[in-house]
This record gives structure tokens, C-alpha cells and sequence, in this order.
């Protein structure tokens, strides 16, 4: 990932194991929730995070892979929007 704030988004996600709002996510890595919120799009268009629902948000499998090394996030590319 590019930034910081992007390991620690997907840490939030995957600790808690549920699905959270980009509210929850920044209260928890003391973040601002526009920050997170616009790491969070760009996460999902790297699917490491899927949106659930509009303003929800899950960790997927490769979001996983990434954080426990077995990913390199230099292999990812973004998906057709």
C-alpha cells in the first residue's frame, strides 16, 4: 500500500474482524474520517477491502494476504471501474 494509513485501515478491519463504517475505522487508528474515507476508495479499487453497502466496509482475502506478507501490494493493480 502507498501510505500508512492503508496498512492500518486494513489492521482496523482485519482485528476486529466485522465490517465497519469509515467513522468507526478513523475513530479506532485516530484518523479523520475523510481521510479514511478516501484511502478506503482506494482500497477497494485495489481489492484489498470490499464495500459491503454504501458506507460499509470488509477486509477481503487478499487485503489478508497482503498483511501477512504472502501479497506484495507492487503485484496489485487497480480494477476497471
Amino acid at each position: 500500500m502507498q501510505l500508512p494509513i492503508d496498512d492500518r485501515i486494513l489492521e482496523a478491519l482485519e482485528s476486529s474482524g466485522m465490517i465497519l463504517s469509515p467513522t468507526v475505522i478513523a475513530i479506532n487508528i485516530d484518523k479523520s474520517r475523510d481521510e479514511v474515507n478516501r484511502r478506503l476508495s482506494i482500497l477497494v479499487e485495489y481489492g484489498v477491502v470490499t464495500r459491503v453497502k454504501r458506507g460499509y466496509y470488509e477486509i477481503t482475502d487478499a487485503g489478508e494476504q497482503y498483511l501477512a506478507g504472502e501479497l506484495d501490494a507492487g503485484d496489485l493493480e487497480p480494477t476497471e471501474k
